[in-house]
């Protein structure tokens, strides 16, 4: 099962849209607080999210978990020397739903 970022984010603009995602919030906190665990690595090259997410949980949609996790906004592109945060995607899944 496919977990979202956008699984706790309101609808508005009339069902239009998705509102901003709670879940980034609810990662963070998790993993500020030692309720997530997470192993992580440093960049070596350049990368991009996406590329980094299909090769660790074989899925690139959850590029946003490795975004959301590192606290490094959402541009795909990430530079040398970045840190990233890995999540159990179990444990992800937990939280946010």
């Amino acid at each position: 099962m496919a977990i979202s970022r956008y699984s706790r984010a309101p609808i508005i603009d009339y069902g239009r849209q998705y509102g901003t995602s709670s879940a980034v919030e609810i990662i963070r906190s998790a993993i500020s607080s030692g309720n997530i665990r997470t192993t992580q690595i440093v960049v070596r090259g350049l990368e991009r999210l996406d590329t980094l997410a299909g090769s660790i949980y074989g899925d690139a949609r959850y590029w946003w978990v490795l975004a959301a996790a590192s606290e490094i906004g959402w541009g795909m592109q990430i530079q040398p020397g970045t840190i990233i945060n890995i999540p159990d995607l179990n444990d992800i899944t937990k939280i946010v739903g």
